[in-house]
């Protein structure tokens, strides 16, 4: 008897619906940008330039997180021998209410840190409109 309580218990912890998340239910993410490698008149203007260029990053790790990444891959053969071998990932998606945590300098490169909480981008996926950008403008991201 003891037994089937048991395996009956553990039968409905494995039923626990796909879509709960964790607790606190937010996500965090962060971005790196190069100071030294944008481009810019002298080294603020960099600094401004990696600032942007790292909060984006944190936006795109935020992106592959809730939507998740596209993964290409392509192999080409000739005369029954392995060629050249490529892979492309890609993330698309819209990601709303995140907060900036902190955004600092490390060495050459700016930080920044994102939040999201999930709940608050469900109640904001309703506001504002959102455009489908074409196929023929969206660029791939090589790894």
């Amino acid at each position: 008897m003891k037994h089937w309580f048991l395996l009956a218990l553990l039968v409905l912890v494995g039923c626990q619906p796909i879509g709960v998340m964790r607790e606190s239910d937010n996500l965090t993410a962060v971005g790196y940008a190069s100071i030294s490698e944008q481009a810019g008149k002298n080294i603020d203007e960099k600094r401004i330039r990696a600032m942007r260029a790292s909060k984006v990053d944190a936006y795109r790790e935020l992106a592959e997180q809730v939507y998740g990444m596209r993964i290409s891959g392509k192999v080409e053969m000739n005369d029954q021998q392995l060629g050249e071998e490529s892979t492309s990932a890609g993330v698309d998606g819209i990601i709303r209410g995140a907060e900036v945590v902190r955004t600092y300098p490390v060495g050459d490169s700016y930080v920044t840190e994102l939040k999201l909480n999930l709940k608050k981008m469900e109640r904001m996926k309703n506001q504002g409109q959102v455009y489908d950008v074409p196929s023929t403008q969206r660029k791939t991201t090589l790894f």
